[in-house]
């Protein structure tokens, strides 16, 4: 005969026996969040956890979207069953690699990519919990995360390596043809012909020079490893400078307008980087631009409301359509005109930004393209 009542009560002791006390385990408190603990649906990745038998018993929302299961779906079912992986050649992954059966001394399986039904591509690793060295399966780990971030990464690379190709092959092709004519009838040709051959091959390697100049800053940029010589700058004597050489180079005086409010806060950084912004922005004003080009330089306040100088550069041509604003300092980006590698722009986003700066884009009272960087002033703070 029983003795305790109700559902998931102690059993008697068996007849006979005296009966003994037992003592109940202490109920423990549910452990309270306080912001440090980390549940799966916090993980960015995927995340499915097999028990002993190979019956899923986590399955996070990360992992539900990736593979487009529900959760309810997933748990208590067999692991292989809710994740029917197949390698890129067709083999089912899970015979191949026999967490549970297969060698005991395996700790997991480097992350690679494998394939879901309907040939969604997955990365998937996997670590086997073992209770010792080579015991049993206890418990199987299994990472997922989808490929749509490499799939960018590689497909800014490829374009990256096209738009290089392809920069790369015009100048070159001009400097060997000239300088193989110029070696195999250097008599033949007059001086005049001899210079303008020379320097058409000076202007190409200084076309190549600034190509790999880019390609360094955009790997500088990309790796955060973008370094700033700060020093003081004089930004309206940089822009004096800038226009002074578009003038130089036959460009009309009155094509430029200057404005400059002081006065101006001091302003700390990287001279040469501030020229590479200048004159990037001035050049695309006055080769895509029409009208007058206006640079202006006034006081202003950075996001974070500190003090700064804030630059903008403007025209009166037709503008950068609505659309493609979102797209300007990205890789790339041409806008209507073709010309140039359509890297400068993002290399210029990138150099305000490790000033600790700031840029926009926007339509100019006049109706053309207008871009605005703002940088903090101030003495560094090793200084201060």
């Amino acid at each position: 005969m029983r003795t305790s009542g109700g559902q998931g009560g102690e059993p008697s002791d068996a007849p006979g026996a005296p009966r003994t006390s037992r003592a109940r385990p202490a109920r423990q408190a549910p452990p309270r969040d306080d912001g440090t603990e980390v549940l799966p649906d916090d993980l960015p990745d995927g995340l499915v956890v097999a028990d002993a038998r190979g019956r899923v018993v986590c399955f996070n929302a990360a992992a539900a979207r990736i593979t487009a299961l529900p959760r309810e779906d997933a748990l208590g079912r067999p692991v292989e069953q809710v994740l029917p992986l197949e390698d890129l050649e067709g083999r089912r992954w899970w015979k191949v690699t026999d967490p549970y059966g297969g060698l005991a001394i395996r700790t997991g399986q480097p992350e690679r990519n494998l394939l879901l039904p309907g040939g969604r591509e997955v990365l998937v690793s996997a670590r086997y919990v073992r209770a010792r060295p080579t015991g049993p399966v206890q418990r199987l780990v299994v990472s997922l995360r989808g490929t749509e971030a490499r799939r960018r990464t590689e497909r800014s690379h490829a374009e990256l390596i096209a738009t290089v190709a392809h920069e790369l092959r015009s100048p070159l092709t001009s400097v060997k043809g000239f300088t193989a004519t110029l070696l195999a009838k250097w008599e033949r040709f007059t001086d005049d012909q001899k210079r303008l051959m020379l320097e058409t091959v000076d202007a190409d390697a200084d076309r190549v020079t600034r190509l790999i100049t880019e390609l360094l800053d955009i790997s500088r940029i990309d790796s955060g490893r973008l370094e700033i010589h700060r020093q003081p700058v004089d930004m309206a004597a940089a822009v004096d400078r800038h226009i002074r050489a578009h003038i130089a180079a036959g460009r009309p005086e009155e094509r430029f307008a200057r404005r400059i409010a002081t006065p101006l806060p001091p302003l700390w950084a990287d001279p040469d980087k501030i020229d590479q912004v200048l004159g990037n922005l001035l050049e695309n004003a006055v080769r895509h631009g029409e009208g007058t080009v206006t640079i202006e330089v006034a006081p202003a306040r950075t996001k974070t409301g500190d003090e700064g100088t804030a630059v903008t550069v403007s025209d009166e041509g037709p503008g950068i359509p609505e659309e493609s604003m979102s797209r300007v300092f990205t890789r790339f980006w041409r806008g209507s005109k073709r010309g140039g590698t359509g890297l400068g722009l993002y290399i210029v986003k990138g150099i305000v930004e490790a000033h600790g700066g700031a840029i926009t884009v926007g339509r100019s009272p006049a109706g053309g393209a207008e871009f605005r960087f703002t940088l903090p002033a101030g003495v560094p703070a090793f200084m201060a």
